[in-house]
């Protein structure tokens, strides 16, 4: 039996076997073919090559022939002279002996001929002709026209008398006398005919053609026989090639002929056999799949009949055992795609979600719902409401508990808040948004108690079954009622604004969209107000600073704002006060700047309520302000004042004195001096300064016959220029204007007066 089921197999598989040989023999053949055709395209593009080289050089050979020619034989240039020539008439004897001696010397030479501008005589083979008589004046006034031509005209017809037949020529005139001058032309024209033998001399027409084409694509001539034109009878071109001198297209190819008649017959005959053997496996396979059908019926009974366990046919045939074998895996493979199915179903619910959720979802949700098994058959939510859970303290919830327990946890929390508002008859799907975030559709189908009513109290009871249970603190933002599926992602959008504001909204733990103040009545420079004012008794070391905080605090929670805004607020607030005390000394620097004031502002960034931030810059504020008094009670501020003042005017002659030098004479900041003038004197230190100089300049003028630039160096400054151009700034006149008009020195503005 074996043996039997041995020999069907080997039968079964012996015509795949034999088509597959088929088919890669019939493929090298191509492929040997493909070979073939490349190397006959090659082979061909050479002898297109050479023809083209050919006909190139024969230009340029007849081209430089005679040139030569004409810059050797000084007749040429003789028969330029009307003088000369009329006086001997020998000069167009030896000409035209010499173009008669060209032409005849090359086979494509048809002609040359020699213009002279002068009196417009024309000098061919034949003799001289008259303007009028000749036949080629169209050609030569072309010329004229654009002398500077060098290449090759378009194949043109040309007779030298009225008489004559046209030829077919092409022409290179050049200005004579070489190599640019303007006393005549000489005209060379090639003959067609002669170069159409040329090439057809180099083609043998029984196996490629070549196609000549004008630079505009127009045939000139052909090696192809009669009834041969075309891509058709004719053969296919395989090459083109380009002539630079004349413009021309070189089309060549193989001609259809014995040759490649074979190779078609030979390529239709593997063709037929290749389909003939097709043909053969195919019914060939037929038949031994008729003929083998009996073991494969009994291997569907086997699938049939799996439940019954009856596995007597497969204990006869090893080779059923195998396929036994195989359709346990089939099984198997079943399971685990069944599996994927449920994960894919997972999936589509969470993707369903979040397209609900950013609303972007599609249309007809209801019965996507129903379909995905979110929505039990005959029930249809009348008001639905997004709610975002949020975990409070998150990031003490990942340190406390492990990767593990935070997945329980938020699977529990999941299940939990679902059971809780089918508990209380509303629909309930959640689904985790964010690390510490959760969201849930609410759905509910009417009755007495107000949706917004029953929605709070579902929250408050999940929120403390929670805290019992699971000891996790939760914030619950619900967005407003919508009536459409579509629409969820409206509310969404008004519950993730809810939780924005979840630091003034400490105290609640379940907030309503509908709960937040309206923010057209805020009023944004209040809250400056307040930190301008707390700046202001700070820096007059007052105790109400404290009283300036508890108010700005009282109205960040009466408004409602956004988390950010109030981190905002505050952190403008200490940076008005950092700029008004952080340069009076090193101490309180270190409040406002560096590493310090950077850890202060990372432990505000931890509070998550607005008790804890009010708190948190309650301590800070007092220790800077302790850290203030101390430092105004070691320094005496009018004091200082005094003491500045008087040094000032005891030494303002000096020219380096500046608020750098005050700074390390005091041990005070620069900026700190500048201040306590502006407070103190309502004027800043420079015009201080400045007034005290011009003072005692005023007085030496008036007094003294010392020149200008002594006075100003004795009052501070460098050189005269400076000093003249401040003096007459405060004075009105110019240090020189000021002595001659004898001014006594002003009395009003001596600094005991200020």
């Amino acid at each position: 039996m074996k043996r039997n089921w041995y020999r069907r197999m080997l039968l079964s598989y012996f015509p795949i076997f034999l088509f597959t040989v088929t088919i890669l023999i019939f493929l090298s053949f191509i492929v040997v073919n493909d070979i073939s055709h490349k190397e006959t395209v090659k082979a061909d593009r050479i002898t297109t090559s050479y023809m083209v080289d050919r006909l190139s050089r024969s230009l340029k050979d007849i081209e430089m022939d005679v040139l030569e020619e004409i810059g050797k034989n000084h007749r040429y240039r003789d028969f330029l002279n009307i003088g000369l020539t009329d006086d001997n008439s020998q000069v167009i004897f030896d000409v035209v002996d010499s173009m008669r001696t060209l032409t005849a010397s090359d086979s494509l030479l048809d002609s040359i001929y020699v213009y002279r501008t002068e009196d417009k005589q024309v000098l061919t083979r034949s003799g001289q002709v008259g303007w009028e008589s000749f036949a080629d004046k169209a050609f030569i006034e072309q010329a004229l026209a654009n002398p500077d031509s060098h290449g090759w005209s378009i194949v043109r017809p040309y007779h030298e008398f009225s008489t004559e037949k046209d030829k077919r020529v092409i022409s290179i005139y050049k200005r004579e006398p070489l190599p640019f001058g303007t006393e005549g032309l000489v005209v060379i024209n090639v003959d067609m005919y002669a170069v159409e033998q040329m090439i057809r001399s180099m083609n043998n027409g029984g196996v490629s053609f070549v196609d000549v084409l004008d630079a505009a694509g127009t045939p000139l001539f052909s090696t192809r026989g009669a009834g041969q034109s075309g891509n058709a009878e004719g053969g296919k071109v395989l090459n083109r090639l380009s002539v630079e001198l004349t413009g021309w297209s070189f089309e060549s190819g193989i001609a259809a002929g014995q040759l490649f008649m074979w190779v078609s017959v030979i390529s239709y005959v593997w063709v037929v056999i290749g389909l003939l053997t097709v043909v053969f496996a195919i019914f060939y396979i037929i038949y031994i799949t008729r003929k083998n059908y009996k073991p494969i019926r009994v291997m569907m009974n086997r699938i049939e009949s799996i439940q019954l366990r009856e596995d007597a046919f497969g204990l006869k045939m090893d080779e059923l055992s195998m396929i036994d074998h195989t359709l346990e895996s089939l099984i198997q493979q079943t399971a685990d795609f069944e599996k994927e199915q449920r994960e894919n179903l997972l999936v589509s619910r969470r993707q369903l979600f979040h397209d609900m959720m950013q609303g972007s979802g599609p249309e007809k949700v209801s019965e996507r719902l129903a379909k995905l098994g979110l929505l039990p058959a005959g029930e249809k939510p009348q008001q639905l409401a997004f709610v975002v859970v949020e975990i409070g303290r998150y990031r003490d919830f990942s340190s406390d508990f492990s990767t593990r327990d935070q997945h329980t946890l938020k699977f529990a929390l999941t299940n939990v808040l679902q059971e809780l508002a089918q508990a209380d008859g509303m629909y309930g799907w959640a689904e985790w948004i964010a690390e510490n975030r959760m969201g849930m559709i609410v759905g509910l189908s009417g009755g007495s108690v107000p949706a917004r009513e029953k929605i709070r109290e579902f929250a408050d009871k999940g929120r403390i079954w929670v805290a019992e249970h699971l000891r996790l603190s939760l914030l619950f933002g619900v967005g407003h009622v919508e009536r459409e599926w579509e629409k969820v992602g409206l509310s969404y959008k008004a519950a993730i604004d809810v939780l924005l504001h979840k630091m003034s909204l400490g105290k609640q733990s379940v907030v309503m969209s509908e709960d937040l103040p309206d923010e057209a009545g805020r009023k944004w420079y209040a809250y400056l107000q307040h930190g301008s004012g707390l700046v202001k008794e700070f820096r007059l070391l007052t105790g109400e600073w404290r009283a300036h905080l508890e108010r700005l605090f009282e109205h960040l929670e009466k408004d409602c704002l956004k988390d950010e805004d109030i981190r905002m607020v505050l952190l403008t607030m200490m940076d008005m006060l950092g700029s008004e005390l952080s340069d009076m000394s090193d101490e309180l620097h270190s409040h406002f700047k560096g590493p310090e004031a950077k850890a202060k502002q990372g432990e505000a960034d931890d509070t998550a309520t607005l008790d804890e931030l009010k708190a948190y810059y309650f301590e800070r504020l007092t220790d800077i302000y302790r850290t203030y008094v101390a430092h105004s009670e070691t320094k005496n501020h009018r004091a200082m004042i005094n003491e500045l003042k008087a040094y000032i005017e005891e030494n303002f002659e000096n020219p380096d004195l500046s608020l750098k030098h005050l700074s390390d004479r005091f041990h005070i900041s620069g900026k700190y001096a500048s201040y306590l003038f502006k407070e103190e004197f309502n004027m800043k230190f420079v015009d201080f300064i400045v007034q005290l100089r011009m003072e005692r300049a005023e007085e030496l003028l008036a007094t003294t016959e010392e020149s200008v630039q002594n006075i100003a160096l004795q009052v501070g400054y460098a050189n005269s220029i400076t000093f003249g151009r401040v003096f007459k700034r405060i004075a009105g006149v110019t240090p020189g204007d000021y002595r001659k008009l004898k001014i006594k020195p002003g009395k009003a503005r001596h600094t005991e007066d200020i």
